[in-house]
C-alpha cells in the first residue's frame, strides 16, 4: 500500500516543486509530470503502453476542447472590448459607481466573476475579471490571484450546475437534498472569501477600515439566496442568482456610501445608455446566448447537443467516447457573441478575425501546459493512482477521516482542473466511507464537492489560464505561491468547521 501510495504522491509533489520551489516554466514542468506519470503508471501500476498513450492522448484532446477552446474565447472577448475601446466605457461606467478598487474587486472578480463561472465556468471567471482588474491598475499578479480565490465557491454551482448535478448522478444521491446541504456548506466560506478579496487587493487587514458592510452584505447577498434556489428550484440556479443579488446589492451599497473626503477626486466620464449597451455587448450577449443554450431552455440545448460526434480514443477497460460538440461548447457561444458585439461597436469583421488570430497565436505555451496536465490526469486516472491515493487517505485516518474529506476534493481539483471530475472520481468513495463510518451521507459526499472548490484555485490549469489572462506567461510559479497560502487557509476552515457541524448529526 505504502508503495503505491508514494508512487503516485510522486506527480503531484514534482508539480508543487517545479512550479512553486523551483519556479521552472510552466509548460516544461508540466510536461516533464506527465512524462514522469506515464513511466509510473507502466512501471509501477502496469498500464499497458498503448493504454497509458491512449489516455494521454484523450487529456490532451480534452485539453484543447474545451478548456484551451475557452480561454481563447474569454481571452478574444477581453482583447475585442479593449481594442474596440468599449473597456475604457466600461471602466468609466464602474468608476461612476466607485473608484474604490476593494469595492470595484467585490463587483469584478466575486460578482461578475461568480456570474461568469455560473453561466459558463471553464476558466471564464478567472480569464476575463482578471483583464478588467488590470484596466482599474491593480497589479497583474495579484490580479490574478485575487480572480483565482474569488473562483472557488461559485465554481460547485458553476456551467449551470454541472458539478453537483454530476456528484449527484455520480453517487445517486437525492439531487434537491444534495444540493441544500452543498449550499449549507459552502455558506461560511462565501461570507468570509469577499473579505479575503478586499484584504489581498489591498495588502492586509486594514484595508476592510471603510468597507466591511459592504463586504459583509456582498458575501450574505451571495450566499443566503443559494440555499432557497437550491431547495426550491434545483442546482442549476443559485450560482446565478446568487452572483446577479450580490452585484446588485454591492452596486446598491456603494451609491448609498458617503464619499472618503480624504480619498483623491478622479474625474469621471459619463456615457449615454445607448454607448454603455455597445460597451458591453459582448457580455450581454454572452450572457443570453449560454443561458439560451444550456438545460435551462430544453429545446434549444437539446437541438445544440444533437450536432455533437462522438469517437474512441482511450484504449483501455471500461472507456468512454471522446464528445465533440462545438454548437453548444461555451467557447462557440463566447466566440459569436465576441463577433456580434464587436460589429455592434463598429468594428470591422476582418479586424476582430484579426484579434482572434493573434489571441490564438499567443497562446501556444499555455496550450503545452493545459494538455500536459489534462493529460497527467487522464493517466494518474486510468492507472488507479488517484483511486489509491484517496483509498488510503481512507484507510490512515480511520474514524478520523471526515476531518480530511474535504481534501480528497481538493486533490481531485488539484490533479484534474475540474469540480465536476473530482466528484467523478471521488463522489463514491466518499459514500463508502460515510456508509462504513456510519455518519451522514449526504453531508461527506457534500464535503468532496465543497473541497473542490478548494482545489480549483491551486490547479495548474487554473494557473495556466490565471498567467495566460494577465499576458504573463511564466509567473505560474509566483501566481501558485501567493495561491498556496490561501487555499491552504480555506482547506483548515472548511476541514474544521465541516468536521464539528457533522457531529451535530443534522438530519435533511
Amino acid at each position: 500500500m505504502w508503495g503505491a501510495f508514494i508512487m503516485a504522491l510522486i506527480p503531484i509533489v514534482w508539480l508543487i516543486v517545479s512550479l512553486g520551489v523551483i519556479k521552472m516554466a510552466a509548460p516544461k514542468a508540466t510536461f516533464i509530470g506527465l512524462v514522469l506519470t506515464m513511466v509510473i503508471a507502466i512501471l509501477g501500476f502496469k498500464l499497458s503502453p498503448v493504454d497509458t498513450f491512449s489516455g494521454a492522448a484523450e487529456g490532451a484532446l480534452m485539453g484543447l476542447f474545451p478548456i484551451i477552446y475557452v480561454i481563447i474565447a474569454a481571452l478574444f472577448t477581453y482583447n475585442v472590448t479593449t481594442k474596440s475601446g468599449a473597456m475604457n466605457k466600461i471602466q468609466d461606467m464602474l468608476s461612476a459607481i466607485t473608484t474604490d478598487k476593494r469595492i470595484l474587486t467585490l463587483i469584478i472578480a466575486w460578482g461578475f466573476g461568480g456570474f461568469l463561472e455560473a453561466i459558463a465556468g471553464f476558466g471564464t471567471a478567472v480569464a476575463i475579471p482578471a483583464g478588467i482588474l488590470i484596466a482599474f491598475g491593480v497589479d497583474p499578479i495579484r490580479a490574478s490571484v485575487v480572480c483565482l480565490i474569488a473562483n472557488t465557491t461559485p465554481t460547485a454551482f458553476g456551467a449551470i450546475g454541472l458539478p453537483v448535478i454530476t456528484l449527484g448522478q455520480v453517487t445517486g444521491l437525492n439531487l434537491s437534498t444534495l444540493s441544500v446541504v452543498v449550499t449549507i456548506q459552502l455558506m461560511l466560506l462565501i461570507i468570509l472569501i469577499p473579505f479575503v478579496l478586499v484584504a489581498v487587493v489591498d495588502k492586509g487587514i486594514k484595508s476592510l477600515k471603510g468597507v466591511f458592510g459592504i463586504t459583509l452584505m456582498s458575501g450574505l447577498a451571495f450566499a443566503l439566496p443559494q440555499i432557497f434556489i437550491a431547495k426550491f428550484v434545483g442546482p442549476e440556479l443559485p450560482a446565478i442568482v446568487g452572483s446577479i443579488l450580490s452585484i446588485g446589492v454591492t452596486v446598491l451599497m456603494a451609491k448609498m456610501r458617503k464619499a472618503d473626503p480624504d480619498a483623491e477626486k478622479i474625474e469621471v466620464t459619463h456615457h449615454s445608455s445607448s454607448e454603455l449597451l455597445k460597451a458591453c455587448a459582448p457580455f450581454i450577449l454572452v450572457f443570453v446566448f449560454v443561458l439560451l443554450a444550456s438545460s435551462l431552455v430544453p429545446p434549444i440545448n437539446h437541438a445544440l447537443n444533437a450536432a455533437s460526434f462522438k469517437f474512441p480514443v482511450y484504449t483501455g477497460k471500461n472507456a468512454g467516447l471522446f464528445n465533440v460538440n462545438l454548437l453548444a461548447s461555451p467557447g462557440t457561444l463566447i466566440i459569436v457573441a465576441t463577433l456580434i458585439g464587436g460589429l455592434i461597436q463598429g468594428m470591422q469583421l476582418g479586424e476582430l478575425f484579426k484579434i482572434l488570430g493573434t489571441t490564438i497565436a499567443g497562446l501556444w505555451k499555455t496550450m503545452i501546459t493545459v494538455c500536459s496536465i489534462v493529460a497527467l490526469a487522464k493517466v494518474m486516472g486510468y492507472s488507479g493512482m488517484t483511486a489509491n491515493l484517496a483509498d488510503t487517505l481512507v484507510k490512515i485516518m480511520g474514524p478520523a477521516y471526515p476531518l480530511v474529506a474535504p481534501v480528497i476534493g481538493a486533490l481531485g481539483t488539484f490533479i484534474t482542473g475540474s469540480d465536476t471530475s473530482a466528484n467523478v472520481l471521488f463522489g463514491n468513495l466518499q459514500l463508502q466511507a460515510s456508509h462504513a463510518l456510519g455518519v451522514n451521507q449526504y453531508w461527506l459526499v457534500a464535503n468532496n464537492m465543497v473541497g473542490a472548490t478548494a482545489g480549483k484555485m491551486i490547479s495548474p490549469q487554473s494557473i495556466a489560464v490565471a498567467s495566460a489572462a494577465i499576458g504573463q506567461e511564466g509567473s505560474e510559479g509566483e501566481i501558485l505561491k501567493q495561491a498556496l497560502k490561501w487555499c491552504a487557509l480555506y482547506l483548515v476552515v472548511i476541514c474544521v468547521a465541516l468536521f464539528f457541524m457533522g457531529k451535530m448529526n443534522i438530519s435533511f
